[in-house]
């Protein structure tokens, strides 16, 4: 956390203050996290720490985030609030949650911030979501928007790809200015070009966290297994991996391997002898 950053949790309100700040410190810094040591690791550098339904691929090996269930986001929801102690806790609305109507998406809502302890929920969708979170604001649950690529429309768009090329960048724009209007604290833009990130983000009063959307945004957020290098499974373009810890616990087991059928491990120092202090 930046030395300008308040020691007091960060509230849905110091986010949206964040708008358009100048300066090193400026951007919002949010990643994911599914547990309790990962929580702890984020929570010091982030403005934002999200349990991301990709909780479903990273964690679960789900071919994708629609076989997410609520109780899955509660699970590991619950894990990350004991790592949590500054950032603002975020926790995604799984598929099927919220697209019915207003009141299931506030039930659901209620739900995750009651057996959670989160600060705000998360749900995708543009103008067609815009009535869904009024009526979540307005009855006191702090919503953060995604516009772009909304991985749970996957199927939809037939796939993971760029979206707002061409005569969609208008509608995409069109869906960050409901969300904004709505009452969305933020926005993630996922997968746009830069012109039309940039463009979103002039355009709406609340900052925008781009994940594949350039630098442009106010902020950005990426899953955090696939910034460490965890998730090898694919690997997005927008992704920097700023470790390899996937590649380097590979070679801790094969190495916890090869001592334990060299018998070398254990060793003298781990094992205990039968005088007391051994």
């Amino acid at each position: 956390m930046s030395a300008q950053t308040p020691s007091r949790r960060v509230t849905p309100l110091d986010i949206r203050a964040r708008k358009g700040r100048d300066g090193i410190d400026a951007p919002l810094v949010c990643l994911t996290a599914y547990t309790t040591p990962v929580a702890r690791l984020a929570d010091g550098e982030c403005d934002i720490v999200l349990v991301g339904d990709s909780v479903g691929m990273v964690l679960h090996g789900m071919a994708s985030t629609l076989e997410v269930t609520l109780e899955m986001m509660i699970l590991h929801g619950r894990a990350v609030a004991r790592g949590l102690e500054k950032a603002l806790f975020v926790v995604d609305m799984p598929f099927g949650t919220y697209e019915e109507d207003p009141g299931q998406a506030f039930r659901n809502a209620a739900r995750l911030m009651r057996e959670t302890g989160c600060h705000a929920v998360k749900l995708e969708g543009g103008q067609h979501m815009a009535e869904t979170i009024r009526f979540l604001v307005q009855r006191g649950v702090p919503v953060m928007g995604h516009v772009g690529l909304t991985p749970q429309g996957v199927n939809v768009f037939g796939g993971y790809r760029v979206q707002g090329r061409g005569p969609d960048a208008a509608r995409i724009l069109a869906d960050a200015e409901a969300v904004a209007a709505a009452g969305a604290f933020a926005i993630v833009i996922e997968k746009v070009p830069e012109r039309l990130a940039a463009e979103i983000t002039r355009a709406v009063p609340v900052p925008t966290i781009g994940i594949g959307a350039s630098a442009a945004c106010d902020g950005q957020i990426l899953v955090i297994d696939d910034m460490l290098g965890l998730f090898t499974a694919f690997r997005p373009k927008f992704v920097r991996r700023f470790a390899e810890l996937g590649a380097e616990a590979a070679q801790a087991v094969a190495a916890y391997a090869r001592a334990v059928r060299a018998r070398e491990f254990p060793g003298p120092e781990h094992v205990f002898g039968d005088e007391a202090g051994r």
